[in-house]
């Protein structure tokens, strides 16, 4: 069976960076026994990582690099924010690195890195952390089957097998 939308794909891949002087860098890496697992074509996925796999089958593989602008898009300087130094009162200031879990006016959440902290403030980027960077996949297909009438529902998967409790 061959992936398409609306079906289960479960993927083990490794994922590398590739830097400005050709290395890469391992970012992550999943294996069979414990692979992604996600519902093809209602945007849980980067799309230019779909439109590589899609048309594969269980034990396919696949080799693919997306570039920044079809990823995560470039660092943007302007997402570079000072919070206030009162905001860590409570919680007390975060070290250089930290990830900040953030949201807005409107409800949405997100994630900043910190990058340095003054007396002032906390300066924090919030870039996604893979903006910028160059994606280099090594896919393999696990598995894939039509999803579930739930799953389809739900908008996300149920595990390999469309049993998984959440």
């Amino acid at each position: 069976m061959t992936i398409e939308n609306n079906h289960v794909v479960a993927v083990s891949y490794i994922l590398h960076t590739i830097e400005e002087d050709g290395s890469k860098i391992l970012v992550e890496e999943t294996t069979a026994e414990n692979p992604l697992t996600f519902l093809y074509g209602v945007g849980m996925m980067i799309p230019k990582f779909e439109q590589n796999i899609l048309g594969l089958k269980a034990g396919d593989k696949a080799a693919f690099v997306i570039q920044p602008e079809e990823a995560y898009g470039e660092q943007d300087p302007n997402s570079i924010t000072q919070l206030p130094i009162d905001m860590f009162k409570e919680s007390g200031v975060p070290p250089i690195g930290a990830i900040l879990p953030l949201s807005d006016g409107q409800g949405n959440n997100f994630q900043a890195f910190v990058v340095e902290v003054t007396p002032e403030a906390v300066i924090a980027d919030l870039n996604h952390p893979m903006a910028g960077k160059v994606l280099d996949f090594q896919v393999e297909i696990v598995n894939t089957r039509p999803a579930t009438e739930e799953e389809l529902t739900h908008g996300h998967a149920h595990g390999i097998d469309g049993i998984d409790a959440h």
